[in-house]
């Protein structure tokens, strides 16, 4: 079954690492095959990363992008879960924390993706996000 993306105009859309933005109107893209599809919202960048929890992030959203797996990028991912579980003040927390691990280590990284979009709205403040 193909893959409906909906786009704004001008929105930008990453597929398999090429960045498509779409012109004055709005539009629809059909993916008839397998892609690693990334929204521009979801997109972060290097000089965004602040702390633990971007850092978490964006090796995740790296590593869905590359298609990688393991090596730095996971370690990467890793170490910056981990901090984040030290400094957590609740138990809910770290069990969210555990779960974006467990999507990590089994290549699940979209869903790795959303579940860090879902804790980044769910945090009660910004200081937990910092080292």
């Amino acid at each position: 079954m193909p893959l409906k993306l909906s786009l704004k105009p001008t929105e930008a859309v990453v597929v398999n690492g090429a960045v498509i933005r779409n012109g004055e109107r709005r539009s629809t893209l059909l993916l008839e095959t397998k892609a690693r599809i990334l929204r521009e919202r979801d997109v972060m960048f290097p000089e965004e990363v602040n702390t633990n929890f971007e850092a978490a992030y964006f090796a995740v959203m790296q590593m869905y992008l590359t298609g990688e797996t393991d090596g730095p990028l996971y370690d990467a991912c890793i170490v910056a879960l981990a901090n984040i579980v030290r400094d957590a003040p609740s138990d809910e927390l770290c069990d969210e924390i555990m779960m974006i691990s467990r999507f990590v280590a089994s290549g699940q990284l979209y869903r790795a993706i959303g579940a860090c979009r879902k804790l980044e709205r769910e945090l009660p403040t910004p200081d937990l996000r910092d080292e």
